[in-house]
């Protein structure tokens, strides 16, 4: 990215892995809403009362990767509209959850503006092409040379 060559992303794989993780995600709040809930469900409760949370999450993050990878490949650019667009997409499905049109042009136009600014942002703040040996050189000092050398003589 940083040397001006696009790189295509591999959709389906890049979408599937986001998936899953955002599924984790959603695993973790299903057992949190289903511990502070008060319910006779018992444990499996994370799944049975409140698993639709998994499916939720896993679906927005397999939705913003396969629209962010897809948009950039067609673009053959690695910039914020990508993400923007990804973000986009994500909103109008919890909008479309909802059941509102408003609703999800509204989680559209918040989550795109969000995700754009967020990468439009770490474009600019971050120093291009630094590798990570550069940014080891630069963060440990190194022991000052001495200020007379000693010459055998």
């Amino acid at each position: 990215m940083s040397d001006g060559v696009f790189n295509p992303k591999p959709s389906l794989k890049y979408a599937s892995t986001i998936g899953l993780q955002a599924g984790a995600v959603g695993a973790f709040v299903s057992t949190i809403q289903n511990a502070l809930g008060k319910h006779s469900n018992g444990a499996m409760g994370f799944v049975t009362r409140t698993g639709g949370t998994i499916g939720f999450f896993a679906a927005m993050g397999a939705t913003f990767a396969l629209t962010e990878s897809i948009v950039a490949n067609q673009r053959q650019t690695n910039d914020a509209f990508n993400g923007a667009t990804g973000a986009c997409a994500a909103g109008f499905l919890a909008g479309i959850r909802a059941r509102s049109i408003p609703m999800a042009v509204g989680s559209c136009v918040v989550l795109g503006a969000a995700m754009g600014t967020f990468d439009y942002s770490g474009q600019l703040v971050g120093e291009k092409g630094e590798t990570r040996e550069e940014k080891r050189r630069k963060f440990f000092k190194y022991p000052p040379k001495p200020l007379i050398e000693n010459t055998p003589e």
